[in-house]
């Protein structure tokens, strides 16, 4: 980037700004870290299907959830409750499988375990 130097000529260097919007990105990661990290507790506890899990961990909310597979997002919530994401077919779970990228086993089977957390970054 190019800048003014203490002489008023234009040089390359890292402006002012870069140190404030550095720390803003690190700020908005480290808050993505941390919501995905309490989604995949919620998700070992019972408390959320993984379909919560993945969903915080590829960045999405319900609106973007819902146009990849098109479900309702009043849908979505409910089959984020555990009892209802056992019931749901092999159908559904490969849609959602899909708009997250990974497997039906892994997503059948994601327990709240960093082991697949790991391979699906």
């Amino acid at each position: 980037m190019y800048v003014k130097d203490k002489d008023g000529k234009y040089t390359t260097d890292l402006s002012t700004g870069w140190d404030v919007k550095k720390q803003a990105l690190d700020n908005a990661w480290d808050d993505i870290k941390e919501r995905t990290e309490e989604a995949r507790i919620a998700v070992k506890n019972g408390e959320k299907s993984p379909i919560y899990y993945f969903m915080e961990l590829r960045l999405m909310d319900f609106p973007v959830l819902s146009g990849y597979t098109g479900f309702w997002a009043f849908t979505i919530k409910r089959h984020m409750k555990p009892n209802v994401f056992k019931s749901l077919s092999e159908k559904k779970l490969a849609i959602y499988a899909k708009a997250f990228e990974i497997s039906v086993e892994d997503l059948k089977n994601f327990k709240g375990s960093l082991e697949v957390d790991s391979r699906q970054q």
